[in-house]
């Protein structure tokens, strides 16, 4: 019973990580690479380190699994969501598809800001519309 356990949680850990990695192929821009590949990714391998776990069945194993897992749950979403914010301020465009920018108008370029609300000094403010257009021109 333990090994089909273990074969189901790994076969689907495994599949995650492929569809993680077919994200990271098939995704038009950054910001949707990030996001899929850090959600499938962590669940992916948190599924494998609990196969682990079940598998060994020895307290040393299943304290360091979890201790794994939970590090991973709170360190890949904040890496993510670090790396998709300089992303977006150094200016890397978004998909021509997207429909929605959060933060169009609410970060200020010069001094680093990110306010709640759009700034009245947009000539400080990032605005990807104007790097779409002005690359289009090139």
């Amino acid at each position: 019973m333990i090994s089909v356990i273990v074969a189901i949680l790994v076969t689907f850990g495994a599949l995650f990580v492929l569809f993680a990695a077919i994200g990271l192929v098939r995704m038009p821009d950054t910001y949707l690479r990030i996001s899929v590949t850090t959600k499938a990714a962590t669940l992916g391998v948190g599924l494998v380190l609990m196969s682990a776990a079940v598998f060994f069945q020895d307290s040393d194993v299943t304290s360091q699994s979890f201790v794994i897992i939970l590090f991973i749950f709170l360190t890949a979403p904040v890496s993510a969501h670090l790396i998709g914010r300089a992303s977006y301020f150094i200016g890397i465009k978004m998909w021509d598809k997207s429909v929605m920018d959060d933060l169009r108008g609410k970060y200020q370029k010069n001094s680093h800001i990110l306010k709640s609300e759009v700034d009245d000094t947009p000539e400080d403010n990032i605005d990807h519309t104007k790097i779409k257009n002005r690359e289009k021109r090139d």
